[in-house]
């Protein structure tokens, strides 16, 4: 393991988090550390860390938050290197949400018009993965963050709901749009219109948590999942993630969502799938196998001969 990669998870641990994926990464990782004082990034071997940074607000966004979350997923976007990010919550909490003490003082002139979202990334589209490490409270805005991203791995501790029902602040970071496709509209509205918290195991019945975890572990489990999506072949990944998107929020019919899918999802053949297709008649990827990197194991060979 380099040196680098052993201060950046001693720094973890002395943020109180029991962060479990000193494995996952190779001992060749290349590791990057970006401090933007209220959001964290940090840049392992393709898996990239992007943490908000204000355990002493629950991690409320402010707006130099919301300008340095936009700005760290912008560049993730925008890094070859970076293939996955993990969205966390630095000191034991996701996020609670917009910061209210910043709208009682003065409403932010950004927050009157469509721009970026008053939560930061909300109405940025990523090219890739993002998943979300939920501890604590993810409520609000915070759950409108969580909602932003492709995957949540929850802990059984942690709540979510739509907290700001409570004080008359409405959904404007995506969350009338996400949560339904995510969970149904019956669902939606029953947090939406009850401003009631749920806890991770009803959360994981809904399909909100795509994971179920231990107290103290959802950061560790969501760069373990990271790390796995890397092994995949990204472009074919890539593109069936954005026809996904395309199906459920942009195409007007199903034959137009089939055509994007296709014409999406054509290029990709000569660029990944021949090689592919080549790999597993070799024997790779036989019996259920995942992981393509590795070599053919002669059995799995011999079998597929049979």
């Amino acid at each position: 393991m380099s040196v680098g990669l052993q201060s950046s998870l001693r720094t973890f641990f002395s943020l109180g988090r029991r962060l479990r994926c000193a494995q996952v990464f190779s001992t060749e990782a290349n590791t990057t550390i970006a401090d933007e004082g209220t959001v964290k990034v940090e840049n392992y071997d393709g898996v990239t860390l992007i943490g908000i940074n204000r355990p002493e607000k629950r991690n409320c966004v402010n707006t130099p938050t919301a300008e340095a979350l936009l700005k760290a997923f912008q560049e993730f976007d925008s890094d070859n290197s970076a293939k996955v990010a993990v969205l966390y919550g630095v000191g034991g909490n996701f996020c609670a949400g917009y910061d209210l003490k910043e709208i009682g003082e003065d409403v932010p002139a950004h927050l009157g018009s469509y721009g970026r979202g008053p939560m930061g990334p909300s109405r940025f589209e990523t090219k890739k993965p993002v998943i979300a490490a939920v501890e604590g409270f993810a409520v609000a805005g915070g759950l409108e963050l969580a909602l932003w991203c492709d995957l949540r791995i929850v802990e059984e501790t942690a709540v979510m709901g739509v907290y700001c029902r409570r004080f008359g602040v409405p959904l404007i970071d995506g969350g009338t749009v996400r949560l339904p496709a995510i969970v149904g509209l019956g669902r939606a509205l029953d947090l939406i219109l009850t401003g009631r918290a749920i806890k991770g195991k009803e959360a994981l019945e809904w399909g909100l948590a795509n994971r179920l975890v231990a107290c103290g572990t959802a950061i560790g489990q969501a760069v373990k999942l990271a790390s796995e999506l890397i092994k995949f072949p990204q472009q074919c990944m890539l593109a069936d993630r954005a026809s996904a998107y395309n199906a459920v929020f942009n195409a007007r019919s199903l034959q137009e969502a089939l055509q994007f899918e296709h014409e999406n999802g054509c290029p990709v053949i000569l660029q990944e799938s021949v090689e592919g297709a080549r790999k597993f008649v070799e024997g790779v990827g036989r019996h259920g196998k995942f992981n393509l990197h590795t070599k053919v194991d002669p059995k799995d060979l011999n079998k597929s001969k049979l």
